[in-house]
This record gives structure tokens, C-alpha cells and sequence, in this order.
């Protein structure tokens, strides 16, 4: 990655005042948790883009007294705090009115670890357990919800696609039915591109969105059948991911639809369940890959009791700003999600550090900040560095703030997204999730060129990465937004050793051993936030409005957008 002189400079101008004003004192809410100040420290920062610095912030974030940094605990406090007292020593300055805050309003839910699912079949009785064969949980914030007797059909990927000329759903009443469905899309398992986009997962591969499609059919209960290839990550990824405590938006905040119950089955169940039907569960996968596929009876009943703990509260996205020089209503925007999965009970290590995921990603916008708030001129535009929240509970932080955002997104020219950097050192390649997607890549293209490096799209396409990270509401809402870190090719050891990397962060993807080591290679780091920044630099310092390429399905969003937003005034 590039490496180019960051010179010092003081922040000026006024912020163009964002919605919905918060005050930044947390004793003020009620539902806060009372603000505990951050672990101290004698580092001392440097202007230019660092590993040292970046390995700071790291630490500090993945500490365990931030005790996984779970939205709605002390550990948001500390993290939210600590986001803050980064940003007023940068020399940010408040981001949504007259606060670094922006309050997001949740429904924290946690189902009863002791909730079983009961299934009658034709051979017997099926009692799954929490935990070992199954994962549910609620997302209408309801305490108790009951589900009694349901018919339960196979639907296959459970998606409806007409532009695609395919409906797993076609010809049924769905009405307090539980389905039964795989992850990912009708071409993976077969391999066949000329089913959906093959083993690229598309956004209908993804669960939110068969949850969510589920519920428009009018489902009482919907099961994603877990296969590991097909997820792209083992059952203790989804154990660990769906115990303890859930959250959502409000319903007011969110139009999406929601199951009474949803979760996931484990194969093994999912091969009884379908044997005891006369079915063969390969030979499933097979025919719900076949078009004119139509839903299968499993001549079998559900019932569960689910109950569940809930409670409102408030988390927080930390929004700090760099005012532009000439257009301070237009804006560039970096982003990271700061949350993480929390603590849990149980014996041994039961903190989510989140060091990767995703400390990394904070660290990596702050340097950044660092860097532009000492660069000379300064920019243009103005530059927001958005830590949201929730984005391991779906997105929710930064689906609230794109619905309310505090730039119109209309006046953001670009989004650069960071979520679980590489620290396996220095590499040949810049991987680009979702590669060939908006203008943004061709701004990242030379640059990555100076530093010898080329860009490519992510390997493990079935992963369906484009999806999973908080750029994507950006995305939705038409904003051109740019994912992109270092790649598996090392400059030192290859390919080869870039593999052992990525093998080594998935067995600690969601588990309490994704912690800060110090033995990470962070020269690759550098390389990413130097170029990163370089792309956010070249956009703020110009006049550009960056759209999605032709063929985007998010293109004609942000042609409306462009369209009627107000003539720009004279420069």
C-alpha cells in the first residue's frame, strides 16, 4: 500500500447540522448504562498512518474490559467513550448536530436457552434441543410466542425471484406454516452458473432475506437447514451468534416483516426430518435446484413455547466529521461497525473480543481520520467517520442511519467500508467484495497499481461477504460504497500462506479466541488504510460523483437520486 507524507493542518468551518440531535450525556437516558472510562494509556499517537497506532487502538478495543463491546452493556460504554475521546483528540468534531452520538433505538430479545422444538413425524417424535440441534429466536419482541401444531413444508431455497422466472413458494397458502429451507441459492450445490449466478451467492442466498420472504408469505415459523459450504461457516458460528441476546430495530424503524419464530436446524436433523418423510436429503439439495421446483410436504408438525426476555433500550452509532473547506455539504464517508458479540455465560473464556471483527476496522477509520485531519490543504468535502452498532444483529445500526442519515445521502459522494482487515502482512492483491460494482473501483485501481498490487474479487464468492457487511444499506439506498482490504497472495509465503491466514480467522470467526496478537505482520494494514485513504483523499479533494456501473441493480436508485437533488449551487 501507498505510503505518501501526511502533513499537519487545524480543523475549521462549521458543520452543516445533522437530524435528530442527541445530548452526549449517557446519564441523561434512562436506559443507559452509566459511563465507564476507558482503560488508560501513555501511547502516543503519530500524524502519519502507523502500525503502532493502529495496534493501540486494537488492543484497547479487544480488551477484555470492553468486554466484547455488546450493544446495550458497559462494554458499549467503554467502546462508545473510547470512539469519542479518539475523535476529539484527532480534532473531529461532532458528526450529528451538536453530538458524536446518534441514538439507535433497540429491542433487545434472549430466547430461553431451555426452549426445545417439538416435531411429530409419521416415524415418531423429534425433541431438539437449544444449542445442539437447533437455534431460534423472535423478532417481534413479544415475550412469549407459541407456534401450535404447524404443518411444515420444504420450499427449497425458499426464494422468489420473478425476474428470474422462479418461485419457491408458487401455488400455496402459507398462512401459519412453518417452511423448511436451505441457505444460499439454487445454482450453489450444482454448481451451475446458469442457476442464479452459480456459486456466487446473490442477495437471495443470504438468511435475512429468506426470513424476511418468509414472513411476507405469511409463515408462522421458518428453519434454514445449516450446511457448512453452503453458510460459508460452521454451527458454532450460528450457536454462538444466535445465543445470548438478540436485538432489532423497532418495528416503527423498520418495514421489513418478521417471523413469530425463525432459526436455524443443524444437517443432521435436517437428514432425519427428511428420511422420515421418504425423502433423501442429497437428493433434495439436488431437486430444489432444478427449475419448476415445487414444495414438498415433510408430513410432519411443529410446535415450540418460545420464551424470551425482552427489553428495550438504546444503542449508539459514534459520528465524527472533518468540516470540508469549500463544500462542506458534501461529504465522503468512512464506516465501521464497533460491536460485537458480548459475554456470555458459561465456563472458561466467555468474552467475544472481536479483535478482527472487528477492533481492526475502527482502528483502521481512526487512523484514517488521523491522517486527513493533518493533511494539507485540507479537503474540499467533508470527510464522516461513522461507527455504527449492530451490525451483528443485521445491519441495524447503519440500516437506522441510512434511514436517518446526517448528510443527506444524496450529498455523499462515496462510502469506503472496513470490516475485518487482513493482518497477515503485506500483499500482492486488493480484494474488492463485489468487484466490478461502482466508479469507486476505479479510483482504488491506480492506486493500488503504485503500490504493485492488483485488484480481484474475493475468492469464496458463495460467501455472499457482499451482503454481510454494513455498506450494503448504504448500497441498497443507491450511494455507491467501496469493501475492500488485502488478499490471500503474501508477499511473503504466497498464496500458500495467505491460505493458512484465512484458515486460522475462521476458526476464530465468532469466537471468544479472536483476541489482539501482537505477533500480527500490520504492514499489510498500512498498505490498506494508506490506500483507502488515498481513494477518500482523491474523492474529497474534487468534484466527482462516483455512480454504480451499468447493469448495477442499485444503478437506478442513484440516477433518481442524482436526478432530483437540487441544482449545486455555483462554486
Amino acid at each position: 500500500m501507498f505510503r505518501k507524507p501526511l502533513i499537519g493542518v487545524a480543523v475549521g468551518a462549521l458543520l452543516l447540522a445533522g437530524c435528530g440531535r442527541q445530548d452526549d450525556d449517557a446519564a441523561a437516558k434512562p436506559d443507559a448504562v452509566a459511563p465507564v472510562p476507558a482503560p488508560a494509556s501513555d501511547h502516543a499517537f503519530e500524524p502519519a498512518i502507523t502500525g503502532a497506532d493502529f495496534a493501540e487502538l486494537v488492543r484497547t478495543l479487544a480488551s477484555d474490559e470492553f468486554e466484547g463491546r455488546g450493544p446495550g452493556s458497559a462494554g458499549e460504554e467503554r467502546t462508545v467513550e473510547y470512539i469519542r475521546a479518539q475523535m476529539q483528540r484527532i480534532g473531529l468534531q461532532p458528526g450529528n448536530g451538536d453530538s458524536f452520538f446518534q441514538e439507535v433505538p433497540m429491542v433487545e430479545t434472549t430466547a430461553d436457552p431451555s426452549t426445545r422444538l417439538a416435531i411429530t413425524t409419521s416415524g415418531g417424535a423429534m425433541d431438539l434441543a437449544f444449542g445442539t440441534d437447533m437455534v431460534v429466536g423472535t423478532r417481534t419482541g413479544e415475550p412469549q410466542v407459541s407456534v401450535r401444531d404447524s404443518e411444515m413444508v420444504f420450499v427449497g431455497y425458499g426464494v422468489d425471484a420473478p425476474e428470474r422466472d422462479w418461485n419457491d413458494y408458487a401455488g400455496q397458502d402459507w398462512t401459519g406454516k412453518t417452511v423448511v429451507m436451505f441457505v444460499n441459492d439454487p445454482g450453489f450445490h450444482v454448481n451451475d452458473e446458469k442457476l442464479f449466478d452459480g456459486r456466487k451467492m446473490t442477495y437471495y442466498g443470504r438468511w435475512t432475506y429468506k426470513f424476511e420472504e418468509a414472513a411476507r408469505k405469511g409463515a408462522a415459523a421458518a428453519l434454514i437447514v445449516h450446511d457448512t459450504a453452503g453458510a460459508s461457516y460452521g454451527w458454532d458460528v450460528v450457536k454462538n451468534s444466535w445465543s445470548g441476546p438478540q436485538y432489532d430495530l423497532p418495528s416503527s424503524d423498520d418495514p421489513d416483516p418478521r417471523l413469530p419464530v425463525q432459526g436455524w436446524i443443524t444437517a443432521d436433523v435436517a437428514r432425519q426430518l427428511f428420511a422420515s418423510a421418504g425423502l433423501d436429503l442429497d437428493e433434495a439439495y439436488r431437486a430444489a435446484s432444478r427449475p419448476g421446483f415445487k414444495p414438498v410436504p415433510l408430513k410432519a408438525r411443529l410446535s415450540v413455547d418460545l420464551n424470551s426476555s425482552t427489553t428495550r433500550k438504546t444503542s449508539r452509532n459514534v459520528v465524527g466529521v472533518l468540516p470540508g473547506a469549500s463544500r462542506a455539504d458534501e461529504a465522503v464517508l468512512y464506516m465501521a461497525h464497533w460491536d460485537h458479540l458480548g459475554k456470555h455465560e458459561g465456563e472458561g473464556d466467555t468474552i467475544y473480543n472481536g479483535a478482527v471483527d472487528n477492533a481492526t476496522g475502527v482502528a483502521g477509520i481512526l487512523e484514517i481520520a488521523e491522517a486527513f485531519a493533518q493533511q494539507e490543504p485540507r479537503p474540499e468535502r467533508s470527510v464522516v467517520f461513522l461507527a455504527v452498532t449492530l451490525e451483528e444483529s443485521g445491519l441495524l445500526g447503519s440500516k437506522y442511519y441510512v434511514a436517518h442519515p446526517t448528510f443527506p445521502l444524496e450529498k455523499i459522494a462515496g462510502v469506503i467500508n472496513l470490516d475485518a482487515m487482513s493482518v497477515a502482512g503485506r500483499s500482492r492483491d486488493f480484494v474488492v467484495t463485489g468487484i466490478g460494482s461502482s466508479e469507486l473501483e476505479d479510483i482504488l485501481k491506480p492506486i493500488a497499481a503504485m503500490q504493485g498490487r492488483r485488484l480481484e474479487g474475493e475468492a469464496a464468492v458463495q460467501g455472499g461477504f457482499y451482503f454481510r457487511s454494513d455498506h450494503f444499506n448504504f448500497a441498497k439506498a443507491g450511494v455507491p460504497a467501496l469493501y475492500a482490504k488485502g488478499g490471500g497472495d503474501l508477499r511473503e509465503g504466497g498464496k500458500a500462506a495467505g491460505k493458512k491466514a484465512a484458515e486460522a480467522y475462521a476458526r476464530n470467526y465468532h469466537q471468544p479466541s479472536d483476541e489482539f496478537d501482537p505477533s500480527w505482520n500490520l504492514d499489510g494494514v498500512v498498505e490498506d488504510l494508506e490506500a483507502l485513504y488515498g481513494v477518500g483523499r482523491e474523492l474529497a479533494a474534487g468534484d466527482r460523483w462516483p455512480n454504480w456501473y451499468e447493469g448495477n441493480p442499485f444503478k437506478a436508485t442513484r440516477d433518481r437520486m442524482m436526478q432530483a437533488r437540487p441544482p449545486m449551487a455555483s462554486r
